[in-house]
């Protein structure tokens, strides 16, 4: 039986195999229905990507240039291994005609490298460092969809979404933090039809490992000495040092919040404003939580008193966020950003606090204007409500890709009570005219998206 993770079957004709594949990719582009000899792999692959509203005319975007892109890839951690992936695949492959290629977890090509004729052929293609391959982007492709699934994967001619990368073969596998099993990125190989052969797809496989294997020789011991602590996108924070992780509570999870934002201190005053809608709590009600609070952390990591604070560094996801957005660095920073800051609590300055690093970050998403993370921010489950980034989408999409975006936009429009808008034609942003700017705002009176949390808020109690 054949490995349905091979894009081409032992004894099959490569020719006659893409003119099979490229009737199937016309079946499913243009009537929905999917034929043989497409894989599993690649059809759901497909689906996932008419759900995204990918055209398979669709045109990859460079996000990341010049000095930004220098310092995303300097910081990154597949930097180290980069050495390591250009000695065993540049060993691969000895006539030259193939690349080497390096994505983030996000899809966003890094390196690019290979025969000069054959970079040529790929930067006509914009497979390029700092372009956006990810499935929502580019449809399916090796590296874009080794990062959805999280597997190695071989993408064979026509199975590419994109008409445009048909000519194209490539194999690709994910690479993972070995300590954490965090996914970092991945591995590609990109060529002509003979990248097709079994051995391509273990061989990518192979590099990963060996990739993994060289990270956990590089950090074989935890991090260094200091707390961090993951508050995006989880109801309850989770405090990581040494070889320990606690899960805290939700108050528990605010309270450490609260004291990552301010590593100078709160005093017992401004810590209960902070946490408590009822100003009237006593203050004997923050010391018992505090005093539950360090029989949980134990003496070495419990907060200090007088005034509240930590007892060392204490690193938050969000004030990574926040770092990169003040950089401009908008897809490292989407890169870290897999929700709302503890969006279950009511907490007043956690509340503050979420808001503030959610409209910092769309409002990022929206001066950029870029498709790829104009999709990413509505496709997530806090951005699928939010009226002006499905607006800033529609203005910078192509006539022939605006209508489903168009359409949710008059659906969120009609909720608010917004009456109907004009959305401009791929212009956003400062250069767009005055008359632009008035036809994609609120009118006087209407209810504004900006002042509204783009997912669901909590009741209160």
């Amino acid at each position: 039986m054949d490995d349905p993770s091979v894009a081409l079957p032992g004894g099959a004709d490569p020719a006659e195999r893409t003119r099979e594949l490229r009737r199937a990719h016309a079946a499913f582009t243009q009537d929905g229905r999917v034929e043989a000899p497409v894989r599993a792999v690649i059809a759901r692959s497909w689906r996932r990507c008419a759900r995204a509203r990918v055209s398979p005319e669709c045109v990859p975007r460079v996000e990341l240039a010049g000095a930004e892109l220098r310092s995303y890839r300097e910081q990154h951690p597949l930097a180290r291994v980069l050495p390591l992936f250009r000695e065993l695949v540049g060993a691969f492959a000895s006539d030259g005609a193939h690349l080497l290629a390096v994505c983030d977890a996000r899809g966003s090509l890094l390196w690019v490298e290979g025969e000069p004729a054959t970079m040529r052929r790929a930067e006509g293609l914009g497979f390029v460092p700092g372009a956006r391959w990810a499935e929502t982007a580019m449809g399916t492709n090796a590296p874009g969809t080794a990062v959805a699934v999280g597997e190695p994967v071989q993408v064979f001619g026509a199975e590419h979404f994109s008409r445009r990368v048909h000519p194209w073969t490539c194999a690709a596998a994910p690479v993972r933090d070995p300590r954490t099993g965090r996914l970092l990125g991945a591995v590609d190989v990109t060529g002509g039809d003979w990248l097709a052969h079994p051995h391509s797809l273990a061989f990518v496989r192979a590099v990963a490992y060996a990739a993994e294997a060289r990270l956990a020789l590089l950090d074989p011991a935890p991090p260094a000495p200091g707390d961090r602590l993951t508050a995006l996108g989880r109801d309850e924070a989770l405090l990581t040092g040494g070889d320990r992780e606690v899960r805290l509570g939700r108050r528990h999870s605010e309270i450490m919040a609260l004291l990552a934002q301010h590593p100078e201190g709160l005093s017992g005053e401004e810590l209960a404003i902070a946490l408590y809608e009822d100003e009237s709590v006593s203050p004997v009600t923050l010391r018992a939580e505090m005093s539950r609070l360090r029989g949980l952390l134990g003496q070495r990591r419990a907060p200090l008193s007088r005034p509240y604070r930590t007892a060392a560094p204490l690193e938050a996801d969000f004030t990574a966020v926040t770092r990169h957005l003040a950089s401009g660095a908008v897809s490292a920073a989407l890169a870290r950003y897999p929700g709302p800051l503890l969006p279950a609590s009511t907490a007043p300055g956690i509340v503050r606090l979420r808001r503030r690093i959610e409209e910092q970050a769309r409002a990022a998403v929206i001066e950029r204007a870029d498709p790829g993370l104009l999709t990413d921010w509505v496709c997530s489950p806090w951005g699928a409500e939010d009226a002006e980034v499905w607006r800033a989408l529609a203005a910078v999409l192509p006539a022939a890709g605006r209508t489903a975006a168009l359409a949710r936009v008059r659906a969120l429009d009609a909720e608010l009570g917004v009456p109907p808008q004009d959305v401009p034609g791929n212009r956003q942003g400062p250069g767009r005219t005055a008359q632009e700017r008035s036809a994609t705002a609120p009118p006087p009176g209407a209810r504004s998206p900006r002042g509204r949390a783009t997912y669901r808020q909590p009741a209160r109690p």
